[in-house]
């Protein structure tokens, strides 16, 4: 064999020895920082995805409440029973409205009931404003409210309570009746008139203010 050859075939000799040994030094090289590689990937990804995706939507702001209308009502009837399912009290209207930030009940040509020991209690109005429970009510405009009679918790006998007027404010629970403007009050056949009253139902106390007037009706013999 000639010098020539045997120089070419260390040379590829060298070569190939030279190839094997980057070959593993690659391969060493890829299984010792590959999962280095992949991590830094990784957070590199999650970084971008931080920065690139839109942050959670805040919260939305609770609108203020409103003196505006939340329901309405046509031709209605809202009732109030006690924790036994008595019927307490009954609101009943052409047209009713709503308000939540006073959480009144605007009722125009309104009929309400209201039961207490078994004593009803009425009253009509061209507009009334009730509170949430409707154990207080502000009449306006022909407003009449009407006890009707009936006996106490002592057993006497109560005569039939009327009062008229363009405003009466009428408390069902304490059962009061208040107005600053003039009104009637009739009991059984007694009228009396005042420029403003104060009655109290428990109490049995009638205060009338003002140019009072009275008409008093003669009582049968016992």
């Amino acid at each position: 064999m000639s010098t020539a050859s045997l120089h070419t075939e260390s040379g590829l000799a060298a070569l190939w020895s030279a190839a094997v040994r980057w070959g593993q030094n690659l391969w060493f090289a890829s299984t010792t920082y590959l999962p280095m590689l992949l991590i830094v990937v990784l957070a590199l990804g999650t970084w971008w995805l931080a920065r690139n995706t839109p942050g959670a939507m805040a919260p939305a702001e609770v609108a203020p409440v409103t003196h505006e209308p939340d329901y309405y009502m046509r031709n209605f009837a809202v009732k109030n029973f006690n924790v036994a399912g008595q019927l307490q009290s009954e609101i009943a209207g052409k047209q009713g409205q709503h308000y939540p930030d006073t959480d009144i009940l605007e009722v125009d040509q309104a009929r309400i009931r209201s039961f207490k020991a078994d004593q009803l209690t009425t009253a009509t109005a061209k507009k009334a404003y009730s509170n949430g429970d409707g154990s207080e009510v502000q009449l306006v405009g022909d407003a009449v409210v009407v006890r009707e009679a009936g006996i106490d918790a002592a057993g006497n006998a109560q005569p039939r309570l009327e009062f008229r007027g363009e405003f009466l404010h009428a408390f069902l629970r304490t059962e009061q009746v208040k107005s600053h403007l003039p009104v009637t009050l009739k009991r059984g056949n007694d009228v009396f008139t005042a420029d403003n009253l104060l009655y109290d139902n428990l109490g049995r106390i009638v205060t009338l203010q003002g140019r009072v007037k009275g008409t008093l009706s003669p009582r049968a013999a016992p």
